[in-house]
């Protein structure tokens, strides 16, 4: 029998203690047990039954004895791999530019590294096989000035899917990394220069190491994400460049054959989370959700995360030292670099590389522009003389309006409901340790480790018993599902950078926890909240693979229209839709931005 407590009564079960101290887990929970593992695990059967029903390994044995999925797999984990490292490597710099200008050119630049994701990504791959074609504009260009003598192969191979997929995923690296780098005191960088250091040794030493939960989370997110492609590889790629999300695909819409396709899912799902346990024991979940001091504490006794701390003490520790030595000798050539460095000029580079990697972003939405207007019946380069028929045609047809506003208003509505759930839920990651943390927190982020297709085949089956089949409702909740993740990564991110010692003082000075929360740390997290609610609008709003399937047939997106448009022709009208979109979401930074301004000064 269960002892009784002091005054009589029974104490708390273990099950009760659990859920008073992590309440706040348990909407996300129950939200995505019931429309993701649900409706997935429906189709995750099929793959151990055969076709009458009986228990079988039928599926799985025939993934053993064809190696070519497993070569499939692999090309899959290397393309997201690669373009990780792209995203990453395109996307520092920009961020840091952000980081460290006025916020006034921080929202006008922000609209260039957005403006990839007011733009249909079936628009986006269109115009690069416009622009890198044969007989693009690239490589007219190239040819008219003299650098190549015949057309460069730049799509239907490897290099264009690391364009088209770097070009799409490079955004969410810029936020995620953006929303870290807020929270870094400037002041630390100038107290390095104070004691003598130079500009890159400052940087390598003292402002790097902490931006690394941005680049830890910003590269998950986009590693987990390109997983899921398929639309961009297809059109972009070659034959060897098949993602393995084409082959489930193809055994679910050609094949018919369910049991294999979940096999398959199976397997990427196992792959990904043998990738999850080493990045956990690398980098740590410390990056996302904790302090330098439990990480350190972690490490002494993970062995892999102790050679990845001792390389990355090195690494840094290297590279700040190769500045300090190529600074010495530069500034013995150059005697006036101290006089430029006090006006500025060390700040040139970053700025020449922000604003070309901010260049190649913008590049196929400034393309889609001139083309809106073409008097030609296809997308192509140059556009056919001047024309406002297509943004015409789009007045005169009430589906492409309603497809707006429907899509606008499923991702308002996802986008809430996955803030509502997932930031309680990634400040509970963030300041409670706890064991299965790093359990709880694979959960949370994996519906964007399954496939879209999973999911809303599963949803629709799930739908079809409860009745959500073409229903705006039932397309906001699969929504959320996919918003979730991205919003408990991006505010895990912010909460890695915030000083909890603000709201000790904010207790220690009478305000309880509603107060603190709503008057201290909320404001001081808002881009980063900011950021969390544009990655789950942007994701709801450019969702088509579920939009597919739940709709029935009886509603429409934005999405879903343009690729029925796609599909029947390439019509100029999909980048007069592209072009508003641009117009609409631009003002909106903007204004943003001016209310935003006008708020601090009132305050």
């Amino acid at each position: 029998m269960n002892a009784l407590a002091s005054d009589g009564s029974r104490p708390p079960s273990r099950l009760s203690r659990l859920l008073t101290r992590h309440w706040r887990l348990l909407p996300a929970f129950l939200f995505l047990g019931v429309f993701f593992v649900l409706p997935v695990a429906m189709l995750l059967v099929l793959s151990f039954v055969d076709a009458d029903g009986a228990l079988t390994l039928d599926h799985y044995q025939r993934l053993w004895d064809k190696p070519v999925y497993f070569k499939t797999l692999g090309i899959t984990l290397k393309t997201a791999a690669w373009t990780t490292v792209f995203c990453i490597l395109g996307g520092y710099p920009i961020a840091y530019l952000l980081a460290t200008v006025a916020k006034t050119t921080r929202a006008r630049l922000t609209i260039l590294v957005l403006m990839p994701f007011w733009t249909s990504f079936l628009v986006r791959t269109f115009a690069w096989i416009v622009l890198l074609g044969r007989k693009g504009a690239v490589n007219n260009f190239l040819l008219d000035i003299g650098v190549i003598e015949q057309p460069i192969k730049m799509i239907f191979n490897f290099t264009g899917v690391m364009i088209g997929m770097s070009h799409a995923l490079m955004p969410l690296a810029v936020l995620t990394m953006l929303s870290v780098m807020e929270g870094i005191d400037v002041n630390l960088s100038k107290a390095g220069s104070t004691l003598g250091a130079r500009g890159g040794q400052t940087f390598w030493r003292v402002y790097f190491p902490l931006s690394v939960p941005g680049i830890a989370a910003g590269g998950m997110l986009v590693f987990i994400t390109s997983l899921g492609f398929f639309i961009t590889p297809a059109l972009l790629g070659g034959a060897r460049d098949t993602m393995i999300v084409q082959t489930i695909i193809f055994q679910v819409k050609e094949v018919l054959n369910w049991g294999f396709a979940g096999a398959i899912g199976v397997l990427l799902m196992v792959s990904v989370l043998i990738i999850f346990f080493f990045y956990d024991k690398l980098l740590g979940l410390s990056t996302l959700s904790g302090g330098d001091a439990k990480r350190a504490n972690s490490l002494k006794q993970n062995p892999i995360g102790f050679i990845g701390a001792y390389a990355g003490g090195l690494f840094t520790r290297g590279m700040g030292s190769l500045f300090e030595w190529v600074g010495i000798v530069f500034e013995r050539i150059v005697p006036s670099r101290a006089a430029k460095r006090r006006r500025g000029g060390g700040r040139i580079p970053i700025w020449i590389v922000g604003l070309l990697m901010m260049g190649f972003l913008a590049l196929p939405a400034l393309f889609i522009i001139p083309v809106s207007f073409t008097e030609g019946g296809f997308l192509g380069w140059p556009p056919e003389g001047f024309s406002l028929k297509w943004y015409q045609v789009l007045v005169d047809t009430p589906v492409w309006a309603n497809a707006a506003l429907r899509s606008f208003t499923v991702a308002i509505l996802a986008s809430g409901l996955a803030m509502l759930m997932g930031v309680p839920a990634a400040f509970l990651l963030a300041r409670r340790s706890f064991s299965g943390k790093g359990a709880v927190f694979a959960f949370l982020v994996s519906p964007i480790i399954i496939p879209n297709i999973f999911i809303a085949v599963g949803l629709f089956f799930f739908y079809a018993k409860i009745g959500l089949v073409g229903t705006t409702i039932g397309l906001v909740l699969g929504h959320t599902v996919l918003a979730i993740p991205y919003v408990v990564i991006t505010v895990l991110a912010v909460v890695k950078g915030y000083d909890q010692r603000l709201d000790m003082a904010s207790f220690t000075l009478g305000a309880n926890h509603k107060q603190t929360l709503t008057r201290v740390t909320l404001p001081l997290i808002r881009s980063g909240m900011i950021a969390a609610f544009m990655f789950a609008f942007i994701i709801s709003f450019d969702e088509l693979t579920i939009a597919l399937f739940v709709t029935g047939g009886e509603l429409t997106t934005l999405p879903k229209q343009m690729w029925d448009d796609a599909l029947l022709r390439v019509s100029p009208a999909l980048a007069a839709v592209a072009t508003l979109l641009l117009l609409f979401m631009s003002s909106f930074i903007l204004v943003t931005e001016i209310m935003k301004r006008r708020a601090a000064k009132r305050a």
